[in-house]
């Protein structure tokens, strides 16, 4: 009856995966990339960012009655094609037929980027902590919180596929949601792509905060230490034929941001 009303019958997985299969290859051989989600096993994701963006899902109503046909069809390697651009997902989804699947998202606000920002500042180690997970609790707690944090809130989201499902979210579109998921346990970074931000300020914050903070210690005004101007400015100070005078006015004028042709000259002996 279904296939009356302009629905496809069932396929079976087996099928389904020997047609995936088969369109990848039509697909490369007609020079385009592809780039397929697999899975090993019945688990989707299993790093961190993977698996809090797959529970960050799981935490709405609105999709917890489709989410479930997404996992099988993660599962069975029927997503050919998934890749993650800035504010979108593009897909290719095989089912009764190869279906093109889009998923929008809205950038993070830059509001909540720079709170998110503040809340996390001087806590993230290094950026490959950042990457593969190893946060301390507060910074997990920030960065997967509900609605403050860096994954998307289901009106952030539109979802388009090309099959006939007249649901917004269908099967394939699940599956592709999933296999965002998949994916970001190999490229973490996608996710931070994908919102619009930059991962590494995250770090960077947490960084300049610590010197900063070494610099104020003796009051808003007091001045940067060699020691704190080479780890600002990327340099060595070492020991010069520069006399007390002359090293003392080039300090001044790394401070106060000057130099012309002349400074860059002496500073060349400092590297």
């Amino acid at each position: 009856m279904a296939w009356g009303y302009g629905w496809s019958p069932y396929v079976p997985v087996a099928q389904r995966r020997r047609k995936a299969i088969l369109q990848m290859k039509k697909l490369r051989n007609k020079g385009v990339e592809v780039s397929p989600v697999r899975v090993e096993g019945r688990q989707i994701a299993r790093t961190f960012w993977g698996k809090a963006w797959c529970e960050h899902l799981e935490k709405f109503s609105d999709y917890e009655n489709r989410l479930p046909r997404g996992r099988t069809y993660v599962r069975n390697g029927s997503v050919c094609h998934l890749d993650i651009k800035k504010g979108e997902v593009q897909a290719k989804v095989i089912g009764s037929h190869l279906y093109e699947v889009k998923v929008k998202m809205k950038t993070l606000p830059g509001d909540r980027w720079k709170a998110m920002k503040e809340r996390c500042g001087g806590k993230v180690a290094s950026l490959l902590d950042l990457l593969r997970g190893r946060l301390s609790e507060r910074v997990m707690e920030v960065v997967t919180d509900r609605d403050r944090g860096l994954f998307p809130l289901p009106k952030e989201i539109a979802l388009h596929c090309s099959c006939p499902d007249w649901a917004e979210m269908c099967k394939h579109v699940a599956g592709v949601l999933y296999g965002v998921g998949a994916r970001l346990d190999e490229k973490p970074e996608l996710l931070f792509l994908l919102r619009g931000v930059n991962h590494e300020e995250l770090v960077g914050s947490a960084q300049a905060g610590s010197v900063i903070a070494r610099g104020k210690k003796g009051g808003k005004h007091k001045k940067l230490s060699d020691g704190n101007i080479e780890e600002v400015f990327g340099i060595e100070l070492s020991p010069s034929p520069m006399n007390g005078k002359q090293h003392r006015t080039t300090l001044r004028n790394i401070r106060a941001g000057k130099g012309g042709r002349r400074s860059k000259k002496r500073m060349g002996r400092y590297r």
